[in-house]
């Protein structure tokens, strides 16, 4: 006899989802806690992405979810209720081979700062590459404050549609506030959101997808090569400028490794202009030079600009790798007073005139 219960699953999932925000939502700013808060409720309550939300109901709901949290704040993650019994709802790959025949998809890991993030959603397809097990889920029936688009857990990357069109359609309005963001105004135009926003969203998830799990792909293949000295050199410069800029440098590093020489082999010019978008930071300040290279391609779209992209991002990948040991020595070094150093070791070089 099949005991799959589904509610269940999800409510326990939920609950967790719960206990997560109830411990870390105080670490975020006031600002982007009231964003996140924002698009939860919306989320929760099904309300169309391109709808206003009733500010009272907002405001009263943020109040509600607050008082349940502070009944949730010491108590301990709930085991997910299987057929096969209770399981720890951080056995993610024994969950997910029951669960993936029923067409969903589970994901029980750490985030930055340690946050722990589950979500539970529907499977829209599953493949292996490059030795790690992709999974790309559509609707999501649990999920907690912060929703990333792509994650990584051990070998198994998660690549979340419906997270990653909320966060598309973040990046739109944003842009729409102020259009001073030439790379996103070049990615939009290459999707119809003034004639159809749904189709347009649906357009650019399908192709953003790709660029999500890409990344997600150099992640893993940067953390197979900087092994569990990586978490631990991250672990000790959490919450600093430090740990802001060693991160940053690792995403560059992952980015081209696998993200950049992925787009420019797709050849396709909107997913390329959002990568560009979202260039900022201190990515942008770590690299200048591939911001330079892409500014030349965008005002020339010709084919020598978009190989010189390529060959910035293939010139850079060892000197990225230098700065991923060179950090980790540092770690080794001073232990978790490395943060200075290694902000030393990262700052670009002041330009001069």
């Amino acid at each position: 006899m099949d005991d799959f219960k589904l509610g269940a699953i999800v409510g326990a999932v939920q609950r967790n989802c719960h206990i997560s925000d109830a411990q870390f939502a105080g670490d975020l700013t006031l600002c982007t806690f009231l964003l996140k808060m924002r698009e939860l409720y919306r989320w929760e309550h099904d309300i169309p992405l391109t709808r206003e939300m009733p500010r009272a109901e907002v405001g009263e709901w943020m109040n509600q979810r607050e008082r349940l949290w502070e009944t949730v704040e010491h108590a301990g993650y709930e085991p997910l209720p299987l057929a096969g019994g209770p399981i720890d709802p951080f056995e993610v790959a024994a969950i997910n081979r029951e669960l993936a025949a029923r067409g969903l998809v589970y994901s029980g890991g750490y985030g930055r700062a340690c946050k722990p993030h589950f979500f539970l959603g529907s499977l829209i397809r599953s493949e292996t590459r490059d030795g790690f097990q992709i999974y790309v889920s559509g609707c999501e029936y649990a999920r907690d404050l912060d929703a990333p688009p792509g994650m990584l857990l051990g070998d198994t990357i998660f690549a979340r549609a419906e997270s990653l069109t909320r966060w598309l359609w973040e990046k739109y309005e944003e842009w729409r506030w102020n259009r001073r963001n030439e790379a996103m105004a070049r990615a939009v135009g290459h999707y119809p959101f003034d004639e159809d926003t749904d189709a347009a969203l649906r357009a650019m998830t399908e192709t953003e997808i790709e660029s999500v799990i890409l990344h997600e792909l150099g992640e893993a293949r940067a953390s197979a090569e900087l092994g569990e000295a990586w978490p631990a050199l991250l672990a000790d410069l959490m919450r600093s400028r430090a740990e802001i800029m060693a991160r940053a440098a690792r995403d560059l590093y992952a980015d081209c490794l696998s993200t950049l020489p992925g787009l420019l082999e797709r050849g396709d010019a909107a997913a390329l202009h959002f990568f560009f978008a979202n260039f900022v930071g201190m990515r942008r300040r770590l690299f200048p030079e591939l911001a330079g290279a892409y500014r030349d391609w965008a005002e020339t779209d010709d084919a020598a600009g978009w190989r010189r992209i390529g060959e910035v991002a293939a010139r850079s990948r060892p000197r990225w790798r230098r700065t991923m040991d060179e950090m980790l020595a540092l770690h080794r070094r001073h232990g978790d007073a490395a943060g200075p150093f290694i902000e030393t070791l990262l700052e670009p070089a002041p330009v001069t005139a």
